[in-house]
Parts: structure tokens; C-alpha cells; sequence
């Protein structure tokens, strides 16, 4: 699946003949909610980056479709301990608790449409919205804990679990691994300023991370939300 949604994608971008290539780089400040309802906190967020190609296909002045393929960072600062009641993730004890900073990378192949305002001639604003699909790579995460008045630190590289999201089966689960393939939405705007192009995004997360959590629809914990400001430079026009 994930093949196929990558090579389907990187075809249409590259053999296009009206396609718009640019180059995209930005920082990205991500988070997980930690509610039902699906908040955050800012003091949760961990800062990382994006990079990538993507391309628009110029189908008319004022509507455009926008792919291609981004490395992007997730993840979190998350304040976490343990107990029998398993809504108490990501707080801190005054005591006993453990701190984790975990950074994931995945491949995200977004599909958005966009809504051209033109200013100007080669001026104007735009409006994006669509769905991504995601796949983790790499990455790694620390945890510093205390237990007790016993102090400790670790560092392990991310471990991703092959879960099929859309069943309720947990292949190859564990507490100590993240789910594989992650889906959402995207929405943002922006300036095209013609020879250059400044894009905010906010990406939406519609999958929990935790490879133990099958349900995604129970509640809105353990999700990703990921604030972007980018800069993309067209190529290849």
C-alpha cells in the first residue's frame, strides 16, 4: 500500500507537463493531544523540520491541486506516568515520573486543494485543504525518569510497529513502539510571491500513534498536531 501511494503520487508530479515543481523546506513545531477533546499544550512542543518537493498542476487561475513528497519531524516533549488509570498520560507527578522527548520522522505524501486570491500579476494568496498519508522512517527518543529518589536517563531509536490501521488487530504491538502509517488532514494558507512562496499549515492528525491503540476513533488522545511555516522555491519554470 504504501509503495503503491508513494509511486502513484511521484508519477503524476514528474510526468505532468503543466506541473509547478517547488522546493519546500520549514520548521515544524509539533505536539500530541493529551485530551478527548483534543487540546494541547504549548509547553508539550517540540520543535523539528520539514523538507521536500512538491508540485502544483496549474489547472486553472484560481483552483489547483497540490502533491508530492515531504520528510517531515513529529513528536513531542511529554510529561508521563504511570498508574492503573490509563487516562493519566503525559502528566507529571511531584515525586515519580518520567519525561520523554520523542521525535519521529516519516514520508508524507499530502493531496490538497488549493483556492488561488490573485493580487497581483504574479502576486496573490492562497488557501490549501486536503488529506495526507504518512509513513515513519526513523527517529529517536530519550526519557529521563524518577523513581522513588533513583534517577535515570535512556536513549533509544524509534522502533515502528507494521499495524494495519484499519483493522482492530495490534501486529507486533508494544507500548515501547509507534504505529507505522499515519493519516490526517491538512489546512493553510499563504503568499505566492512568484519566485517564491511562504506557506503556513497546520497538519491534523487522525491516527493514535501508540501501536497498542486500535481505536482510532474513540477519543482524540494520542494524536498528532503539527504547526508548520514553510518556504517553497519553484523549479523547473
Amino acid at each position: 500500500m504504501k509503495n503503491l501511494l508513494i509511486a502513484t503520487f511521484t508519477f503524476a508530479m514528474f510526468t505532468n507537463a503543466n506541473a509547478q515543481l517547488y522546493l519546500q523546506g520549514g520548521v515544524n513545531l509539533s505536539n500530541i493531544t493529551k485530551t478527548t477533546s483534543g487540546q494541547t499544550e504549548d509547553n508539550n512542543m517540540l520543535t523539528t523540520f520539514n523538507a521536500g518537493i512538491l508540485s502544483r498542476f496549474d489547472l486553472s487561475k484560481v483552483v489547483d491541486l497540490e502533491t508530492g513528497i515531504l520528510f517531515t519531524g513529529r513528536g513531542s516533549k511529554a510529561e508521563t506516568y504511570y498508574t492503573s488509570n490509563t487516562t493519566d498520560n503525559y502528566v507529571i507527578t511531584t515525586d515519580n515520573y518520567v519525561i520523554t522527548k520523542f521525535n519521529p520522522y516519516y514520508i508524507e505524501v499530502p493531496l490538497n486543494l488549493v483556492v488561488r486570491v490573485p493580487l497581483q500579476k504574479t502576486h496573490g494568496l492562497f488557501f490549501h485543504a486536503g488529506p495526507y498519508a504518512a509513513i515513519g522512517l526513523a527517529g529517536k527518543s530519550t526519557s529521563d525518569s524518577k523513581i522513588l529518589s533513583i534517577s535515570s536517563h535512556s536513549e533509544n531509536e524509534i522502533q515502528y510497529a507494521n499495524d494495519n490501521p484499519f483493522t482492530s488487530r495490534q501486529e507486533d504491538a508494544s507500548y515501547y513502539k509507534l504505529k507505522r502509517f499515519d493519516f490526517g488532514v491538512n489546512v493553510g494558507g499563504g503568499f505566492d510571491l512568484g519566485k517564491l512562496l511562504l506557506k503556513v499549515n497546520y497538519g491534523y492528525g487522525l491516527t493514535k500513534i501508540n501501536s497498542t491503540e486500535s481505536n482510532n476513533a474513540s477519543d482524540d488522545k494520542n494524536k498528532y498536531r503539527t504547526l508548520s511555516f514553510s518556504l517553497g522555491v519553484p523549479i523547473g519554470k
